[in-house]
């Protein structure tokens, strides 16, 4: 049965249908009720092909996503997503996402944009001077940045507090007694990276520390990376007493790293991880720079994107969290 049948069969208008069917406010309730039972009764399922292009709303949500290899190992990212997907499926809408390379990954954008694919986008993984914030902003179509940026065009965007979580995270080592402390971060420009790491070497220099180059090691974003940063820490004479990784995947490895060696953690070697890691690859209590909540803050960023399409102006839509402290046996007095 088509729309037209159905609507002759009730003897009203195709319009009021299609609009008690789309749940137009205009339709009364009596009406509504009426058309979805006949149209329940005869089996009838709207054509989203023609919905969408009548409504021009294709009810799904994208995310681009230049996978990294332990992305979907990633307890925190897959709980991120867990919370779009039921922010989603509360209101009968779909999560997509696309896989695609670095080099790549513009372009992807840009197809999203001209074909109208999606009606917003969640983009990931901020840089300081996005190329894909700046390119949606200019072109309009609604996305909320994971993250924040250095792009000037006002925008939508969801973050942690990176500043003051490495103020934490430094100052509870420092009460400690450390002043020898090593940094271990993704790359730098990922925004969330340079915000933390700017931080750690303000904080330091604050407490009259001048950060040392050769315990500042970059480019960690994975268990590999995080094993050798930690390695060629423990090679520096003289080694750090404590060691903050900027990002739990590359906590992962750098707790191996310690463990390969020998070290004792929280003895001799204290160590903030940034974010939680699984207990069964770490097997300690670590002591974290805990981000809360990861899928409510996968269903806020939904919330977000859906006030944007309702016309709330982006400006009005930038959210900061707090990260919190959460103390393990892998931090002890020096």
């Amino acid at each position: 049965m088509n729309l037209k049948t159905l609507a002759k069969n009730l003897g009203i208008s195709e319009t009021t249908v299609s609009r008690a069917l789309n749940g137009y406010p205009e339709v009364s309730e009596r009406t509504r009720e009426r058309v979805l039972a006949a149209a329940e009764l005869a089996g009838y399922r709207p054509n989203p092909m023609a919905r969408s292009l009548a409504s021009g709303r294709t009810k799904v949500v994208g995310i681009i996503h230049p996978l990294l290899p332990n992305d979907l190992a990633d307890p925190m990212f897959m709980q991120i997503v867990g919370g779009m997907v039921g922010a989603l499926e509360a209101r009968q809408m779909d999560l997509v996402m696309a896989p695609v390379s670095v080099e790549h990954e513009l372009r992807a954008y840009q197809h999203m944009v001209k074909e109208r694919r999606v009606d917003g986008l969640i983009v990931g993984r901020t840089r300081l001077y996005d190329e894909r914030v700046a390119y949606l902003a200019k072109h309009g179509l609604p996305f909320v940045a994971h993250g924040r940026t250095r792009v000037n065009e006002a925008h939508a965007w969801f973050d942690y507090d990176n500043e003051t979580g490495m103020h934490i995270a430094v100052d509870h080592l420092l009460a400690h007694g450390h002043t020898r402390i090593a940094l271990i971060s993704a790359p730098l420009d990922m925004n969330f990276a340079r915000q933390r790491f700017d931080s750690f070497k303000l904080r330091l220099q604050a407490a009259g520390i001048k950060p040392d180059a050769r315990l500042l090691i970059a480019n960690t974003i994975d268990r590999r990376s995080g094993y050798l940063a930690m390695q060629a820490l423990l090679a520096c004479q003289p080694a750090p007493t404590a060691v903050i990784v900027d990002n739990h995947m590359s906590g992962v490895g750098a707790m191996r790293a310690l463990l390969d060696a020998g070290v004792r953690i929280g003895q001799d070697m204290s160590v903030i991880v940034w974010g939680q890691m699984e207990d069964s690859l770490a097997g300690y209590n670590v002591t974290t720079i805990d981000q809360p909540n990861p899928d409510k803050a996968g269903a806020k960023m939904i919330e977000m994107l859906l006030a944007l399409q309702g016309g709330t102006p982006p400006s009005e839509l930038q959210e900061l969290w707090q990260p919190v402290l959460l103390p393990g046996e892998t931090v002890s007095k020096i």
